[in-house]
């Protein structure tokens, strides 16, 4: 089943989506050589109780934390440690689920630690452009391809590789939703786009692979040839003239 989400609903999730982006303001400031994931997490965790928020991964389907994060070849679901150290050069991927009054939003972004490498720059601009491409394409009438499309045309283009495992979904009432948004598809395929969607958009890359494997945890997605990955979501509300992005101050 789809949920078809009224505008009150869509305000409430945009004010779960506030929390998160004040969260990923804050983030540069916090990250630094030496920090450790699970140090990282605990501030998440207290900034999203402060704002009277609920950290909706803690506890969902078992995992242990308030965020996913997960470095360099850690594509998502990396799972917060107090002996994970982050280090100069690192890129981090932060990833977000807030619930607030009910309902929910969900965004990550990619945080360099310091100076990282031309190639690191370059997949992290190629995975923001992707994203732009995937909003812009969730409009009313299209369907779910065409934002498949847009997101993986650009990943392509820049000599990248979309994931193939790993994919958005809809999102707001429950952390996971129908549709589920994949990194790559033809046009014109797959769920109509209808006004009261709302749509967790995710490019997920890689710098030479589409494939990843599970950590023993059984969360951290790595790359299967260990190649730089890049990740970045926003939670868009599908709309006439292209997504609405919530997850925004």
């Amino acid at each position: 089943m789809i949920y078809i989400k009224t505008p009150r609903e869509i305000d409430a999730i945009r004010e779960a989506g506030r929390i998160i982006a004040r969260i990923f303001e804050e983030v540069p400031g916090w990250l630094r050589p030496g920090m450790s994931t699970a140090e990282l997490d605990a501030r998440v965790e207290r900034f999203i109780r402060s704002q009277g928020g609920i950290p909706v991964f803690k506890g969902y389907r078992g995992y242990p934390a308030a965020t996913c994060i997960s470095i360099n070849e850690e594509v998502v679901h990396g799972i917060p440690r107090p002996d994970r150290i982050i280090q100069e050069g690192d890129l981090v991927k932060v990833d977000i689920g807030v619930k607030k009054d009910g309902y929910i939003a969900d965004a990550a972004w990619t945080f360099p630690v310091g100076e990282v490498s031309p190639v690191a720059q370059k997949l992290m601009e190629a995975t923001r452009r992707a994203l732009q491409a995937g909003i812009q394409a969730a409009k009313v009438g299209n369907r779910v391809g065409d934002i498949s499309h847009a997101v993986e045309e650009v990943i392509r283009s820049a000599g990248f590789y979309p994931i193939y495992e790993l994919q958005g979904h809809g999102v707001g009432v429950e952390l996971h939703e129908k549709p589920d948004v994949p990194n790559m598809g033809k046009p014109g395929r797959g769920v109509k786009l209808r006004q009261g969607m709302v749509l967790a958009i995710e490019p997920m890359v890689s710098i030479s692979t589409e494939h990843v494997f599970f950590a023993p945890d059984g969360w951290t997605a790595i790359t299967v040839d260990r190649s730089l990955a890049a990740h970045y979501e926003h939670t868009v509300a599908v709309g006439e003239e292209g997504g609405i992005v919530l997850t925004v101050p």
